[in-house]
């Protein structure tokens, strides 16, 4: 499932943690716990300490977003009922055959995930999903220790780690 909770470490968390107004060092510990507990209490979401689609869809972290096969959720169920399937918020086999063939009827590639590209073309979050949103996920990451500026251009031409990587690697 594609999740951020404690003890989880990088880009991801730093997002968060800037969304969260915490000190963004990449490390998921008690303190960010902490404020995510109350950022999801005073937003009427489950305060469990845990980012996933809705919590990160909820923030406007898009570039975030990833539901996949075991995801479950109110952004699970707006993309069921998009498809036009029984929407009961589970991520399953049904879900993601849809999902693939919804992909492959649209150019994209057809993984069975459904992340800031496919949730932009979609249409599934109307036009909060902005072009930087999408673009985020392709953008080359620091490494833990490592100045951005200075991997976006050592990286440059070279495939370096992207976000979307960095995010999918997470929750593996």
């Amino acid at each position: 499932m594609a999740l951020l909770k404690k003890g989880r470490k990088g880009a991801p968390v730093r997002i968060l943690q800037e969304a969260l107004g915490v000190t963004a060092d990449g490390d998921f510990g008690s303190g960010t716990q902490k404020a995510l507990k109350e950022w999801q209490s005073d937003n009427g979401l489950t305060a469990d300490g845990i980012a996933g689609p809705d919590t990160f869809a909820a923030l406007g972290l898009f570039q975030l977003v990833l539901v996949r096969k075991g995801s479950r959720g109110s952004t699970v169920k707006k993309l069921q009922n998009m498809l036009g399937l029984d929407a009961d918020g589970k991520f399953g086999p049904g879900t993601e055959k849809a999902v693939k063939a919804w992909q492959s009827d649209n150019g994209i590639e057809a993984d069975g995930m459904v992340g800031v590209k496919t949730l932009a073309a979609m249409g599934l979050f109307g036009d909060n999903i902005t072009n930087d949103h999408v673009a985020a996920v392709d953008e080359p990451v620091a490494e833990e220790g490592e100045e951005a500026e200075t991997v976006k251009v050592a990286n440059a031409g070279t495939g370096g780690m992207s976000l979307w990587k960095s995010i999918t690697s997470l929750f593996d």
